[in-house]
C-alpha cells in the first residue's frame, strides 16, 4: 500500500509609605477576588511604621472590629506591613477589614495583596499577523493564551513525513531523525535507509509515473511546512511562530518519490516512539508526539493498528490526518486506525474546509484552511490569506532558498493538534496519550461555521486545553483502562469510583468513551450514576460504523459526585462483538 502526504512580562507595582500621601490611589483599590493578606503602609510618624509589636496589636484591633482574626505576619522591604487575615476570604470581607485600616489617619495606604502573573507578549515573528489560524476569534485554535502556560519545552515531536529540507526557522528546533525510505529511486539519495532524513524532494516529472491517473508535480517540502507549524522558532524576529515553540522536531522521512510504503511507515512509528527496528540505530531522543499528515484508501490495516497501539503503549500520542477527499474518513488509513487522534479541517469561517474528510471517526477539528473556495477552479489560488502560513522552500525539484509558502489540507490541520499536545504534555508531564486526547475534545468549543458529515467535538481550543490539565488533576483514577468484552447479545458494565470531589457533579459532565466494535448499531450505551439514575449515551445509532470514540457531555447536576458510577454497554444483535477499551469522567 502506498500513502502520500495530505497538503493541499507580568509587573507588580509597589507604594512606598510617605508622610503626606495626596489622596493616595492606593487607598481606593478594592478586591475583586478572594484575599489571603492585606499591605498596609503607615505613615512615618506613626509607631507601628518601625514597631513589629506595634503593628500587631493594631493589626488584632482593626480585625476584631471587623469580625477577622487579622494579625500582622512581617515587614516588607518597602517598611509596609503584611496582614493576615486568617485564610481566604471573600472580597466583601476583606473589604471591610481595610475600612478599619482606611479610617485610621496613621495609614498612609491598604490594598489587597493581590497575584501577578507572567503575560504572553505577541510574537515578533514578522509573519505572525497572517497566522490567523493561531489568534483570531471566529476561527483560531486560541494558541496565545496557551503561552502563559507551556510553548512546549521538553517535549520532542516526530514528524513522520518527506523530510527536512534545511529552514532557518526551524532549524533551532531540529533533533536527529531518520530516513526510513528502503528504496533508493524512490528515496533519491543514492541509498536506502540511513541517518539522514533530509528531504530530496517529492516531483514527479511526467503524468503516469506514480501509477495510472498521476500527475506531474513539483516538490512539495511538505514535512518542512508541517514541522514550521508546530514549532518554528518564535521571537526570533522572522517569519512564524510555532504552535509549541518550545518543543523538538524529529524529521523521520517515509515518503519520498510516489508517496510512501506501509512497511517503511510502521518502521518510522516504531523508532520513533523508541520500539526497536532491526538494522536501526535505537532512538536517542524518543517522541512523545508523533504527527502524520499522510494517508491513503482503505480502512486501517493490521500492521498500522499494531504500530500505533505499541507507540500509544509507549506513552507516544498519535496525531493523524482525516484525508482530504471530502468523504468519509473510515474509508481512510492511518485516518481509519484506532488509538489515533483523527483530525478533520476548518477554513477561516471556521466552517469544514470543502476538502476535508469528516464522519464519526473525527475526534477533533484544528485549522486546515483553504487556498481557494470550492466553486473556484481547482489547482488555482484565490484566497491564501485564508490557508496556513508556514516555512517551505523554493526549489521545485531539488532544494533552493527558503521561503515561506501558505498550504491547504488535513495535513495543516494535523500539525495544530500535535502542536497542542506537545504543549500538554510539557505542562503536565503526568498526561498519557488517551488523558490528552480526552482534555483536548472535552475542552473543545462548537464549531462557528458548519461541519456536514461530523468533525468530532468541534475546533480544538489550546488556551481552554492548557488551562484545563494544569488547573485540575488529571482523569487517572476518574478513567478505567481495563478491557471489558462485549459479547453478542450481553450487557457488559465498567466502574469508575470517584472520591474527593465536594457537592453534586456538574451540568457538563464529560464522558470520554472509546469502545471497539465492528457495528455500533448493535450497541446501547448509558452512564449509570451512583444512585442507579441512567443518562443514555449512544443508542443503536451508526448502522454498520466500526467504534465509538467520543467525549459526551451530560448535565448530571442532581447527582452526587462521589461514588460508583458505571458505564453499561448492551449489545441487542449477533454477528458483531467487541470491548469497552477505556472510558473517563472528567468533573
Amino acid at each position: 500500500m502506498s500513502v502520500t502526504l495530505l497538503a493541499g512580562s507580568a509587573t507588580a507595582s509597589v507604594a512606598l509609605a510617605t508622610e503626606n500621601p495626596a489622596a493616595a490611589p492606593a487607598a481606593t483599590v478594592a478586591p475583586t477576588a478572594p484575599v489571603e493578606n492585606l499591605i498596609v503602609g503607615y505613615k512615618s510618624s506613626a509607631t507601628e511604621a518601625s514597631s513589629n509589636t506595634a503593628a500587631a496589636d493594631d493589626a488584632a484591633a482593626k480585625g476584631k472590629k471587623a469580625g477577622k482574626k487579622a494579625k500582622f505576619d512581617r515587614r516588607l522591604g518597602t517598611g509596609a506591613a503584611l496582614v493576615n487575615l486568617g485564610g481566604t476570604v471573600a472580597p466583601a470581607a476583606a473589604a471591610d477589614v481595610m475600612a478599619q485600616f482606611r479610617a485610621d489617619p496613621d495609614v498612609a495606604y491598604v490594598e489587597p495583596d493581590t497575584r501577578a502573573y507572567a503575560q504572553a507578549v505577541t510574537p515578533n515573528d514578522t509573519e505572525y499577523a497572517k497566522q490567523w489560524d493561531l489568534f483570531e476569534a471566529t476561527a483560531g485554535m486560541n494558541v496565545p493564551g496557551a503561552w502563559d502556560k507551556t510553548t512546549g519545552s521538553g517535549v520532542t515531536v516526530a514528524v513522520i513525513d518527506t523530510g527536512y529540507v534545511a529552514h532557518s526557522d526551524v532549524a533551532p528546533n531540529v533533533v536527529s531523525g531518520y530516513d526510513f525510505i528502503s528504496t533508493a529511486s524512490e528515496a533519491r539519495d543514492g541509498n536506502g535507509r540511513d541517518a539522514n532524513p533530509a528531504d530530496e524532494g517529492d516531483w514527479n516529472a511526467t503524468d503516469g509515473e506514480c501509477g495510472v491517473g498521476s500527475k506531474a508535480s513539483t516538490s512539495s517540502w511538505h514535512g518542512t511546512h508541517v514541522a514550521g507549524t508546530i514549532a518554528a522558532a518564535t521571537n526570533n524576529s522572522k517569519g512564524v511562530a510555532g504552535i509549541a515553540y518550545g518543543a523538538k522536531i524529529q524529521p523521520v522521512r517515509v515518503l519520498g518519490k510516489c508517496g510512501g510504503s506501509t512497511s517503511d511507515i510502521v518502521d518510522a512509528i516504531t523508532w520513533a516512539s523508541g520500539g526497536s527496528v532491526a538494522g536501526v540505530p535505537a532512538n536517542a531522543t524518543p517522541a512523545k508526539v508523533i504527527n502524520m499528515s499522510l494517508g491513503g484508501p482503505g480502512a486501517c490495516g493490521t500492521s498500522y493498528q499494531n504500530a500505533i497501539n505499541s507507540a500509544v503503549a509507549r506513552g507516544t500520542t498519535v496525531v493523524v490526518a482525516a484525508g482530504n477527499s471530502n468523504a468519509n474518513a473510515s474509508g481512510y488509513s492511518p485516518a481509519s486506525c484506532n488509538n489515533v487522534i483523527n483530525v478533520a479541517s476548518t477554513n477561516r469561517a471556521g466552517e469544514r474546509s470543502y476538502y476535508s474528510n469528516y464522519g464519526t471517526i473525527i475526534d477533533i477539528a484544528a485549522p486546515g484552511g483553504e487556498t481557494r473556495r470550492a466553486t473556484d477552479t481547482p489547482g488555482t489560488v484565490t484566497t491564501p490569506e485564508n490557508a496556513i502560513l508556514s516555512t517551505l522552500n523554493a526549489g521545485t525539484t531539488t532544494p533552493g532558498a527558503e521561503i515561506y509558502k501558505p498550504y491547504q489540507g488535513t495535513s495543516m490541520a494535523a500539525p495544530h493538534i500535535a502542536g497542542l499536545a506537545a504543549l500538554l504534555k510539557s505542562a503536565n508531564t503526568s498526561l498519557t496519550p488517551a488523558q490528552i486526547e480526552t482534555a483536548i475534545k472535552a475542552n473543545s468549543r462548537p464549531l462557528p461555521g458548519t461541519c456536514t458529515g461530523g468533525c468530532g467535538a468541534g475546533l480544538a481550543d489550546a488556551a481552554a486545553t492548557v488551562a484545563a490539565v494544569t488547573s485540575t488533576p488529571p482523569t487517572s483514577g476518574r478513567e478505567n483502562t481495563t478491557d471489558y468484552t462485549i459479547a453478542d447479545n450481553s450487557t457488559v458494565e465498567s466502574p469508575i469510583t470517584v472520591t474527593g470531589v465536594t457537592g453534586n457533579a456538574p451540568a457538563t459532565l464529560k464522558v470520554g468513551v472509546n469502545i471497539v466494535h465492528t457495528y455500533i448499531g448493535d450497541l446501547k450505551v448509558d452512564l449509570i450514576a451512583p444512585d442507579g439514575s441512567v443518562y443514555t449515551l449512544h443508542n443503536r445509532s451508526g448502522s454498520g460504523t466500526d467504534n465509538i470514540n467520543q467525549v459526551y457531555t451530560v448535565n448530571a447536576s442532581s447527582e452526587v459526585a462521589n461514588g460508583t458510577w458505571k458505564l453499561r454497554v448492551n449489545d441487542n444483535a449477533g454477528g458483531d462483538t467487541g470491548k469497552i477499551d477505556s472510558w473517563n469522567l472528567t468533573f
